[in-house]
């Protein structure tokens, strides 16, 4: 079983057995316990099948270091974090958040909900396991089974002003992940009229995959906002910590416009704060932040690096492209729960659709992430960037390409042999000759 292929920059996740099963998970709890040195854990775990099985095993591993386990059972993954942050204990979370139903994996985060990553202990983590498992002492530590489900959605609902909420009609797809329990629970005493999709917890994902960034997993949501009249869809991704909003019309609104959307509703109330926002987030993110009194801060993308800049510039919020928001005052960890909820509280205060709303947030045209897979990633950009001299570059993430009224990022994924391409343009017709055009340098056959 080679640990190389399972651990990844932000996580664990492999297939179940083959590559992740309960000796291995045994093995990282053990080693989570020693590597943190805490006398205290928080362990939560997705509807999976696989799941109860890991997480019982993961617990096993942890008590044999010594450490208490609090075991919050079934959970979303930012319910996890806000029983890290709650708790000041480091936790674990059981899922393979939007892979089908044959993976599983664990995130993992320090006390308060901090991001462990490839750089900030996942390596050490996984040069532990590969030593095996081992004892912290003669007295194993104790398992406590806690339900946080109520304490969450108070927190949730913390986050936005009651009195400014309408009756709104609200349809969420929660394909059959750990959205079924927790959005329930979250809208409980708010005057919206709640209908879940897909809500009970079955990891099979019998209906479509978890995987709301996917637009044909988006179908049955958009059919559903216009059946029912709704006046927004939530799509949540299968371990809930990520939402896809849909307007009223059924058209799917993208991370970078909900980012700007919940940033100016935050700033309104908090002018001057600090934003934090991925670099392949629209050019609208950072002229809004701004034209709201805040201060824009540009990210690496994913979530240890916006946390990490967050932290330091004690930024209020951040956002990525790819629909993960992250709070200040939830600890910096992301939440499709909260991000939802703020969305909604502007609509009550706007008053006026969300296929109005959102028009103010969308300047430009982008293309979406295209892939393509190369023999050489490093070299493939390097003549890119070669064939766009002419232009300001910079390599905070791959490389970005500004020329003019147009730019580009263009980079490595972490795991594969592939290159990502986001380009954003005025308009539709330059945005695609611009992206045909970048495609075709990518795609020119190595020599």
């Amino acid at each position: 079983m080679s640990l190389d292929g399972i651990f990844k920059a932000y996580d664990i996740r492999g297939i179940y057995p083959d590559e992740v099963d309960e000796a291995l998970a045994r093995r990282i709890g053990n080693s989570f316990a020693h590597f943190t040195g805490a006398q205290h854990l928080v362990v939560g775990h997705d509807m999976r099948a696989s799941s109860e099985p890991l997480s019982a095993a993961f617990i096993e591993g942890a008590t044999l270091a010594g450490a208490d386990v609090t075991d919050v059972g079934l959970a979303s993954t930012d319910l996890v974090y806000f029983a890290s942050g709650k708790l000041d204990a480091p936790g674990a979370m059981l899922t393979a958040s939007h892979n089908p139903a044959q993976y599983n994996g664990i995130k993992l985060c320090r006390a308060g909900a901090a991001p462990i990553g490839e750089q900030t202990g996942l390596q050490q983590i996984k040069e532990m396991v590969a030593s095996g498992v081992t004892s912290r002492g003669e007295v194993a530590g104790k398992v406590e089974r806690v339900d946080m489900l109520e304490a969450f959605g108070d927190h949730v609902r913390s986050f936005v002003d009651k009195s400014v909420l309408k009756p709104l009609t609200v349809v969420a797809d929660t394909a059959n992940g750990m959205g079924g329990l927790v959005v329930p629970r979250v809208f409980e005493g708010l005057p919206f009229s709640l209908t879940v999709l897909f809500g009970e917890l079955d990891g099979s994902f019998p209906n479509h995959p978890a995987d709301p960034i996917q637009a044909e997993n988006l179908k049955d949501l958009q059919r559903a906002v216009l059946d029912l009249d709704a006046d927004i869809g939530l799509a949540f991704d299968g371990d809930a910590d990520r939402v896809f909003l849909v307007d009223d019309k059924g058209v799917p609104i993208s991370g970078s416009t909900t980012t700007a959307i919940v940033a100016a509703g935050i700033l309104d109330r908090h002018p001057g704060e600090t934003v934090v926002y991925n670099l392949i987030c629209s050019h609208a993110v950072p002229e809004i932040i701004r034209e709201h009194g805040g201060i824009p801060v540009r990210a690496r993308v994913g979530h240890s690096f916006i946390k990490q800049i967050m932290a330091e510039t004690g930024a209020i919020f951040g956002g990525e492209h790819s629909a993960h928001y992250y709070f200040r005052d939830n600890w910096r960890a992301d939440s499709g729960s909260i991000a939802a909820l703020l969305v909604l509280e502007q609509l009550g205060r706007a008053g006026i659709p969300l296929s109005e709303l959102r028009k103010p947030f969308e300047r430009y045209v982008q293309s979406g992430e295209i892939n393509s897979r190369v023999d050489d990633p490093k070299a493939v950009i390097e003549k890119v960037a070669a064939e766009f001299s002419g232009c300001s570059q910079d390599r905070l993430d791959g490389l970005t390409v500004e020329c003019g009224d147009w730019w580009f990022n263009l980079r490595p994924s972490n795991t594969e042999p592939l290159l990502r391409l986001n380009l954003e343009a005025p308009d539709a017709a330059s945005c695609e000759a611009h992206t045909g055009e970048v495609l075709a340098f990518v795609r020119a056959p190595e020599h």
